[in-house]
This record gives structure tokens, C-alpha cells and sequence, in this order.
């Protein structure tokens, strides 16, 4: 599968990880392609995409764990306005319109396979909750999932707490974690693309992705 894909405007943060570390096992179908919008790039067929997503599913549901999920499209922008304040909406980069359709989207499509993760958790900026309600309906706030761009947060003690959140999740438990790329490439050396998701086992190793076309 060809894994060159160029960055859009938005995509920022950390550099492009090595081609090693980029490997893709699981499409979402083309039912969720617009679920989750990613970077531009080729992409596979639409059956290889409908196989690949129901084993990604497949082995959700049979071993558990978390599917972390950089936020849906967002308007244009490098991280957040000056004068950003966490908890108001309107000093934030925060979705597109086609981000929140996404996201409703791929919410609907979920339920269409008769799937609902045990818990949903989100960084406490605007475009990770609004990413989580509207694919959700509901959220629950978790600082460890929040950005450390530019210096912000903790990263240190942030990674600490996702791997023992991880390591203590029960079996069969599945949990959706809502966040950014900072956090997803911290926690395993990939970078994701706005609303790509990662499978990860309870050591924070990337199982699955999911590179989603618009």
C-alpha cells in the first residue's frame, strides 16, 4: 500500500516519522470515508476497504482496547488563535462544517454495525469534544488527552497516564479516546491525519489505522 501522503495546511506539530513506523493495516469502508477526514493521497479500492475495516472491527471487538482518534477536519489554522482559553469555543481552531459531518458520520456508521464503545473520552478542547459528541452523543473530559503543542501541558506525565490507563483496562473493555496528533505521535511514533484512528494494545503499540479519504 502506498504510504506517501502529502500533509495538509492544518497538519502540524511534530516531523514526519519514518517509513517504518507509517504501516497501515485497516481502511474504514467507504460507508465511514467521510466519517473521518484525512490527507490527501491515493487510498484503496472500495472492497479492499470494506474487507480491511471489518477485520479492524473484527479484532476490536474480540480483544478490546482503546481506538484513539485525532479530531475531525478543522478550519484553517496552526494550532490556536492568540488569546486561546480552554473552555471557550470561540477563541479556538475548532471543526469545519465538513468536520462535523464527518464525525456525525461515523458515528451513524457504528451504530449501523451495532457497535458502542464502553466509554468515550476527549481532550478538553473544542474540536475533540465536538469530534466526540457529535459521532457519540456523549464525553467525558480527560486532561491527559489534552494538546501539548507548543509547550502546553505535560507530555511526560501525560503519556505516563495513558499507557496506565491502558495496562489497566479490563479485557474486552473498549474505550474510543478523542485527542490530538501531538498525543497519538507521542504515544507511538505515527503520525496521524485529521480523524485518523489508531488501535493500540494495552503497551501503546499501534495495531490498526485507519487513513480515511474526504
Amino acid at each position: 500500500m502506498n504510504s506517501k501522503f502529502k500533509r495538509s495546511a492544518a497538519d502540524h506539530e511534530t516531523p514526519q516519522v519514518s517509513a517504518s513506523r507509517r504501516r497501515f493495516l485497516g481502511l474504514w469502508p467507504a460507508a465511514a470515508a467521510v466519517a473521518l477526514v484525512g490527507m490527501s493521497g491515493e487510498v484503496q479500492a472500495q472492497p479492499e476497504r470494506n474487507a480491511a475495516a471489518a477485520e479492524l472491527l473484527r479484532a476490536w471487538r474480540q480483544s478490546g482496547g482503546a481506538l484513539l482518534i485525532r479530531h475531525a477536519a478543522t478550519e484553517a489554522g496552526l494550532g490556536d488563535p492568540a488569546g486561546f482559553t480552554l473552555g471557550q469555543c470561540q477563541t479556538q481552531r475548532n471543526l469545519s462544517e465538513a468536520g462535523r459531518q464527518a464525525s456525525q458520520a461515523f458515528g451513524a456508521w457504528l451504530q449501523a454495525q451495532k457497535f458502542k464503545p464502553d466509554a468515550v473520552l476527549s481532550s478538553q478542547w473544542c474540536r475533540c469534544q465536538d469530534t466526540a459528541r457529535l459521532a457519540f452523543g456523549q464525553v467525558e473530559d480527560w486532561p491527559a488527552l489534552n494538546s501539548t503543542f507548543a509547550g502546553q501541558g505535560d507530555p511526560a506525565a501525560q503519556q505516563k497516564s495513558l499507557l496506565a490507563r491502558l495496562r489497566g483496562l479490563p479485557k474486552g473493555r473498549t474505550e474510543v479516546w478523542v485527542t490530538h496528533q501531538v498525543i497519538m505521535t507521542g504515544l507511538t511514533g505515527a503520525y496521524p491525519s485529521m480523524g485518523e484512528g489508531f488501535l493500540v494494545d494495552r503497551q501503546g503499540r499501534l495495531l490498526a489505522r485507519a487513513e480515511l479519504a474526504p
